[in-house]
């Protein structure tokens, strides 16, 4: 189901590209890299070229201009293709783990002691130094520190690795992110981050704000 699913968001993403591969032939869009324009441009002269040897004005077979012209445009297109699939899986990207940062009802308590006195509050209210109770099957509403409890974690959505991680208290296996999943036992987390500041928000940030770095002779 899944496979099916990626599939067609793939597919999906070629024909947006492919839409996109011709959009970007706007000279405005061309000029962003110096030397993608310089094709674009020569692509326009072989072209007027070929148009003048039709009419009998030429220095060189029509057949020949022509080609050189068909070389040149699919250059050029291929590399709005290209550019339009990178756009396409960083908004994939940005949009997935945006669909792992939704807002979640938190289990918030006075202190490690009182770990049953538990007030419910949208995890978009939790504040840097709040404590939380997690348990199997929750969510972790925000990025933290574990300070009681150890539990397997499942980190598949901001890593990608499927086999949940061990997370416990003291050590250099304390540290959870907002928008896991705590798979067994509990955990009690005291929030580091403010709302805006998690590493969730930086990744889509870093992703939707990631621009191509251009070559020295760009």
């Amino acid at each position: 189901m899944n496979e099916n699913k990626s599939s067609f968001a793939d597919k999906k993403m070629i024909i947006r590209a492919i839409k996109d591969s011709f959009i970007k032939l706007s000279p405005k869009t061309q000029m962003e890299n110096p030397v993608m324009f310089l094709v674009y441009i020569s692509s326009i002269l072989t072209t007027i070229l070929y148009v003048v040897s039709l009419v009998g004005i030429r220095d060189a077979k029509p057949g020949f201009i022509l080609g050189i012209t068909i070389i040149l445009w699919l250059t050029v297109l291929f590399a709005n293709f290209a550019e339009a699939i990178a756009q396409g899986r960083g908004k994939a990207q940005a949009d997935a783990l945006r669909a792992s940062k939704k807002d979640v009802e938190a289990h918030k308590i006075p202190s490690v002691d009182k770990k049953d006195e538990i007030i419910k509050v949208s995890s978009a209210l939790l504040k840097k130094g709040d404590i939380v109770i997690v348990k199997a099957g929750e969510q972790i509403p925000a990025d933290g520190e574990v300070i009681d409890g150890a539990a397997s974690v499942d980190e598949s959505a901001i890593t990608g690795e499927s086999a949940p991680v061990i997370r416990e208290s003291g050590g250099d296996r304390s540290a959870v992110t907002g928008g896991t999943t705590v798979t067994s036992d509990w955990l009690v987390i005291e929030i580091t981050s403010e709302a805006g500041e998690s590493f969730l928000d930086k990744m889509i940030a870093m992703v939707e704000g990631a621009s191509r770095k251009k070559t020295p002779n760009e």
